[in-house]
């Protein structure tokens, strides 16, 4: 039996380069596309975010001399490029997706509507959520929440390369120790990097739960999904 009836799960786009450096790992996103499908199977409602670090990423490109404004609507258009993506691996195995789209392209996607989303999900479609808010200067972090809020999602699903949040980056710092459970108020006051302030603080006010774990181990999306006690839990 799933905890949770409708979800927001949080991909980053960087995972989706797997061992290739750039683009898209066919066998990464293939992966994400099983993990995916065996949560709908439990009739857990799911709606994606997506980011677009592995093809183009706003900030970076503003460090390199790119217009701010102009390169968020870049990385806004690498995460469309990468829902596509995931819905045509998602179609493949025989499980129905949509994408919709901040800022308006069809045929590409659907303008994205509150409404819209909810009746894909009744639908039993995945409902993947791109182009970010539409606005430059937001992450796609706070696009999850806000579109997590949306949906009345019961909790966000942050999937990262990590299994939790710890006391500093486990990857730099070999004495890290992880969290189980957290506050909001605490990732502030520690200045941990888990999400955007804008993103936490939206969650926050919102009463909207983080889980975050390492989605690039095959099987741990459904233990999330079902409750089981690995990753992070972010709560009031």
């Amino acid at each position: 039996m799933a905890k949770y009836k409708r979800i927001l799960l949080k991909l980053s786009g960087e995972s989706l380069m797997g061992a290739q450096g750039y683009g898209i790992d066919p066998q990464r996103l293939g992966e994400y596309a099983k993990q995916i499908k065996e949560i709908a199977d439990l009739d857990v409602q799911i709606g994606i975010v997506i980011g677009g670090g592995n093809i183009f990423r706003g900030l970076s490109g503003a460090s390199k001399g790119f217009d701010r404004y102009k390169g968020d609507q870049m990385g806004m258009l690498a995460t469309v490029i990468n829902a596509m993506a995931l819905c045509s691996a998602l179609e493949s195995i025989g499980q129905k997706a949509r994408v919709l789209t901040a800022i308006r392209m069809e045929p590409i996607g659907e303008l994205y509507s509150k409404p819209k989303a909810i009746e894909a999900l009744n639908n039993g479609e995945v409902a993947i959520f791109s182009a970010g808010t539409g606005n430059p200067y937001f992450t796609t972090d706070t696009g999850s929440s806000l579109r997590g809020i949306e949906i009345e999602a019961d909790v966000m699903l942050k999937g990262t390369r990590v299994d939790g949040i710890y006391t500093a980056d486990p990857e730099k710092d070999p004495t890290a120790t992880k969290f189980d459970t957290i506050t909001y108020d605490e990732i502030y006051n520690r200045g941990l990097k888990v999400m955007d302030l804008t993103a936490t603080t939206m969650c926050k006010e919102n009463n909207l739960p983080i889980v975050v774990f390492n989605m690039d181990r095959p099987g741990n999306l459904i233990k999330v999904v079902k409750g089981e006690n690995i990753g992070t839990l972010v709560t009031i």
